[in-house]
């Protein structure tokens, strides 16, 4: 198998060109390649595919060898290779993703992909559509959840897949690996959900720690980052546009009112290889 490895602000993950290769059991390959010891080394992978209603397809497996519906940083590394390596020409492209058709915007140095502004739609916000237990129609802003004793406000949002954002004081010192699978596999998640740890330095600046679902902390999440900025919002914590400080790197967001969020960041490969399968 060919493969390109690619990371986002720190999100990394094995690339698999489908038009050319064909991967059979993508979740057993994903556990593979992503063992840092005696595999690839990643937080995942993501196969770029045709398809049928848009100029890519993206499917990202967990290390865990769960599939996800989106990552934005991973669909950011897609547009990048797809337009690198000559699938597209176009510097707007669309992208079929398990939470939808996505627009994305390249930023190009000569003829390579810097950085990507991605339209990540527009967030969900009930807890049918998280999903989480409980009513459905109701939303879920700044609510008491128990933990080992102590009570964190959380306010959950979904882009597609489900996140739980949780305001702190300091985030560097915050034991995210104590908490995050905790929360990650709460009987509140029917499908678990991803976690964020967030410190708001000011109305437009924020740094965060991500517990992803199924792989552990991480050094960015796209779509976490993308929830963080509306959490931010709906507790009256941030403004509409904010920089985001993540472990691998920064991420500009921007939540249009009434409208989609828009997430800008880096893109780049890191190198290719073959392994066998």
């Amino acid at each position: 198998m060919k493969f390109t490895k690619m990371q986002g602000a720190g999100n990394d993950y094995v690339y698999v060109n489908c038009f050319a290769e064909t991967v059979e059991n993508p979740a057993e390959v994903a556990i593979r390649v992503s063992n840092r010891n005696f595999g690839i080394g990643s937080d995942g992978l993501i196969l770029i595919m045709p398809s049928p209603v848009a100029d890519v397809k993206m499917r990202m497996f967990n290390s865990d060898g769960s599939e996800s519906e989106m990552c934005g940083n991973g669909i950011r590394c897609v547009a990048k290779y797809a337009y690198d390596h000559g699938i597209v020409s176009k510097q707007e492209i669309t992208a079929e993703t398990g939470a939808g058709i996505l627009t994305l915007q390249l930023f190009t140095n000569g003829n390579k992909v810097e950085r990507v502004r991605v339209n990540m739609g527009e967030p969900r916000l009930t807890r049918a559509e998280i999903p989480m237990t409980g009513d459905g129609s109701l939303r879920v802003v700044s609510e008491p959840l128990n933990i080992l004793h102590s009570t964190f406000p959380i306010t959950c949002v979904s882009m597609g897949n489900p996140h739980c954002v949780i305001f702190v004081d300091d985030v560097k010192s915050f034991p995210v690996e104590k908490y995050g699978p905790l929360i990650e596999n709460h009987e509140l998640f029917p499908r678990r959900t991803n976690v964020e740890f967030v410190q708001v330095i000011s109305r437009t600046e924020v740094r965060q720690r991500t517990w992803e679902r199924g792989a552990g902390e991480t050094l960015a999440c796209g779509t976490g980052a993308s929830a963080v900025s509306v959490a931010g919002v709906l507790n009256s914590l941030t403004e509409r546009r904010i920089l985001n400080h993540l472990s691998g790197g920064d991420l500009e967001l921007e939540w249009q009112e009434n409208g989609p969020v828009f997430m800008t960041g880096p893109a780049v490969e890191v190198f290719t290889g073959e392994m066998d399968i």
